[in-house]
């Protein structure tokens, strides 16, 4: 029987959450690029008409485009199985749902192409594969479009590269402090939390020769983990033996604590600016039914980070995201839902859960939409 198809690149940030999560739930697939007839013909239609990866292809012919939304159908197939039930534990695979798909763009785009001696040439074999001619112009045409035109739209510019750089070692610091005491981020087995952050730890940032450097010289235990990931044992032999499970009593290390407030420093004031920039963008729209796609951005947000003025693309799936996470406190009765809100404080992101759109967004025929 034909084997799950899972369309994406071993480069791509957003692959990297899916692969990591079919393999440790032992679930097999092929990954092939997205760039054959079949993909144009076939899937492309039945996933909205955008060539987003990943893309998956069950062998029935279903289809189901984005990341999130892989994870969300086979988390519901199996129970839950690397969702933890303890409410704060949730809370925090929910926040870093939303902080591994848009939170570390900013480094994810600055070392993977303000660094073109180091990285072009491992990067080239891997367009080529998805922009084809014989050339090799239309590979070089789509680097040389992502390096000065889409990474400055998602904040790596070169006006404020010191500030990013130097966020991103602090975090690599923080996270390598972790991993020396935790095999994964809730303990002794992955969980959704693990599988979003592999998004920019892997691709993008645990992979690409001059970000490999930076995380080597600066987190080797978070190398590990980004190996640990990718495969299908536990693959904890330097830790003292202890339990696969989360750990108990619903308990956010400290740690991962120290994680997230480093994290909130920029993540809290752009979610805040794109906020404002993406309802302003909705107040002017007379005609926008329920039902119209949802694109990547709708203009940029300005906002200051340890007073460096930054400016980054307004994300709507953003707020999606955060709306899941709100809902999530919304179910929770007292006094689960003030140890919750309790925890967003500790972690730098009081009030993180009121970060809301005036409207919302929903799915549909694998879009995000606008309700």
């Amino acid at each position: 029987m034909k084997a799950l198809t899972l369309y994406g690149s071993p480069m791509s940030l957003f692959t990297g959450r899916v692969r990591s999560y079919f393999i440790k739930a032992g679930i097999p697939f092929e990954e092939e690029p997205h760039a054959s007839p079949h993909f144009f013909d076939v899937v492309l239609p039945k996933a909205g008409g955008r060539r987003g990866i990943p893309t998956i292809e069950f062998p029935d012919g279903r289809v189901i485009r984005d990341g999130v939304a892989i994870v969300d159908h086979f988390e519901a197939k199996s129970g839950d199985s690397f969702t933890p039930p303890s409410p704060n534990q949730r809370l925090v695979c929910l926040l870093m749902d939303v902080i591994g798909a848009e939170g570390l763009l900013r480094p994810a785009m600055h070392y993977r192409w303000n660094f073109p001696e180091e990285n072009l040439e491992f990067l080239r074999p891997h367009f080529e594969t998805v922009f084809v001619d014989e050339t090799g112009e239309a590979a070089d045409a789509r680097m040389k479009e992502l390096r000065e035109v889409v990474s400055p739209l998602f904040g790596a510019s070169r006006h404020y590269l010191d500030a990013i750089e130097t966020l991103y070692v602090e975090l690599l610091e923080k996270l390598n402090t972790h991993f020396k005491a935790f095999p994964y981020f809730l303990g002794g087995r992955p969980s959704r939390a693990d599988f979003a952050m592999m998004a920019p730890l892997y691709g993008h940032l645990g992979r690409d020769p001059a970000a490999l450097r930076v995380m080597y010289a600066h987190a080797p235990r978070l190398v590990r983990w980004v190996e640990r990931m990718n495969r299908a044992d536990r693959d904890v032999g330097e830790f003292p033996p202890h339990a696969p499970e989360y750990l108990p009593d619903d308990e956010v290390p400290k740690t991962l604590i120290d994680v997230l407030v480093h994290l909130a420093i920029d993540f809290v004031p752009e979610t805040e600016a794109a906020r404002e920039r993406i309802n302003a963008w909705l107040g002017e729209q007379n005609d926008l039914a329920p039902g119209t796609e949802c694109v990547r951005g709708v203009g940029m947000a300005d906002f200051v980070v340890r007073g460096t003025a930054m400016r980054a693309m307004a994300q709507p799936f953003r707020f999606y995201l955060l709306d899941r996470l709100a809902e999530h406190l919304e179910s929770l009765a007292e006094p689960a839902r003030s140890s919750a809100e309790a925890l967003l404080a500790r972690c730098g992101m009081a009030g993180i859960g009121d970060q809301r759109l005036d409207r919302e967004i929903g799915r549909r025929d694998n879009l995000e939409v606008w309700r």
